[in-house]
């Protein structure tokens, strides 16, 4: 009896056992086997900033990197990551490094239609008596558009920047105006011209990063990349050689584009950009001190860049990456596109981690508009979103005409039999 009572009793024990073992595994269990909804929390903060590493700074980092400018960047062209910064908000003089904004509106008029680079520009007796760097223009001789910009570019010419202002808005006044409207357009908080050449004078000033993101948005323009890289240049039927200010073309391989600039305000300023292997770097340095230390920062700036990261690029701006059906439409398919390029800079070693996926929808209805957000292209490092690029429409869409539409329908019909 007592033998049949413990019996009893133990088992009474064990099934406890095995109800509070189930109970705990069943309250377990959807925390384990929904992982994505932990994700999904995390990932509600927003992507993480992208990693960068402090130069010049105090603090005993083995990624420490010093230089002599008062403030400098490197960033990733494609993304915009920041790689590299010291001081890069902070506000100085950018001496003839102003003429990217120059050079930018004159590129973005050109893409537009407003001016063409065959224009004859009738030079003005204020654009010819612009001193500092120049190409010695005289009031009323006649040059191209083209062969100004080249002369900006490449000899720095503060009087082919102040024509070609002119010849853009009307006055170097309007111009200037242009460029703070841009300076706006584009969000920069440290940014101010009261010029179109460098030239010192009151309230001009920039940022390292900001001018980063101007000779960014600059590289976006095949004209630009194309007179930027110019290095040696004849005008006036050879009778005026122009030599480009940015050495870095000549000494650095991969640099392919930029502007010099120097005053007594300034000191030595250099934004320049090079490409090696897929990857395109960006460099900013201002307020260096000696004669072609900022060549020599911007060089240090680029060795470790190329040396540590790499590029994974799964598009380029502009590029089409499918084609979707459009109902009710004149065509029935449409290009879709990249608004910006699609990549992310990333230490070496760690290629595999970043991964992309478009999402898209199966059809649209027309009409369509040309640069119509469709979708977006996004970007994850280690599963987690670091990058959104629009996906946009190529061209335009109208809606079909009834009678197309008609014609469509009984094709269909037709093509059932």
């Amino acid at each position: 009896m007592k033998r049949k009572f413990k019996f009893i009793l133990i088992s009474l024990v064990c099934l406890l056992l095995s109800l509070t073992l189930c109970l705990s595994s069943a309250m377990a269990v959807p925390a384990a086997q929904n992982p994505a909804k932990t994700r999904q929390s995390e990932g509600s903060q927003g992507p993480k900033p992208a990693p960068k590493d402090s130069v010049g700074s105090k603090s005993s980092s083995s990624s420490q990197l010093e230089t002599t400018a008062e403030t400098a960047v490197l960033m990733d062209y494609s993304s915009g990551q920041i790689l590299l910064d010291k001081n890069m908000h902070q506000s100085r003089p950018m001496a003839s490094v102003t003429k990217l904004m120059t050079m930018l509106l004159i590129c973005e008029a050109e893409a537009q239609g407003k001016i063409k680079m065959t224009d004859k520009v009738v030079i003005s007796e204020h654009a010819a008596s612009m001193g500092g760097s120049q190409i010695f223009l005289e009031p009323g001789e006649e040059m191209t558009a083209k062969e100004l910009l080249i002369s900006i570019a490449t000899g720095s010419a503060n009087d082919a920047s102040v024509a070609m202002a002119e010849q853009v808005a009307g006055s170097e006044e309007a111009f200037v105006a242009m460029m703070n409207d841009k300076v706006k357009e584009m969000g920069l908080k440290n940014t101010h011209f009261s010029n179109p050449t460098g030239l010192p004078v009151d309230n001009h000033y920039t940022s390292a990063y900001d001018m980063a993101q101007i000779l960014r948005e600059c590289l976006r323009y095949p004209l630009f990349r194309e007179v930027s890289s110019i290095y040696e240049y004849d005008l006036r039927g050879g009778e005026f050689k122009l030599w480009n200010t940015n050495k870095l073309l000549k000494w650095y391989p991969g640099a392919d584009a930029g502007k010099t600039g120097w005053t007594n305000e300034a000191s030595y300023c250099l934004a320049a950009s090079a490409k090696r292997d897929g990857l395109r770097l960006v460099s900013v340095v201002l307020g260096c001190p000696m004669p072609r230390t900022h060549f020599q920062e911007t060089i240090k700036l680029f060795n470790y860049g190329f040396a540590r990261y790499k590029a994974v690029n799964l598009a380029e701006a502009g590029q089409v990456v499918k084609e979707i059906a459009v109902g009710k439409g004149e065509i029935d398919k449409v290009k879709v596109i990249t608004k910006d390029p699609v990549g992310l800079v990333v230490p070496k070693g760690q290629e595999k981690t970043v991964q992309g996926k478009m999402n898209l929808p199966d059809m649209l209805d027309a009409p369509v508009k040309k640069g119509q957000v469709i979708g977006n292209y996004v970007l994850t490092k280690d599963g987690r979103e670091v990058l959104k690029v629009d996906l946009v429409a190529a061209r335009d869409v109208k809606k079909a005409s009834p009678v197309q539409l008609l014609n469509d329908m009984l094709d269909r019909v037709y093509s059932l039999d």
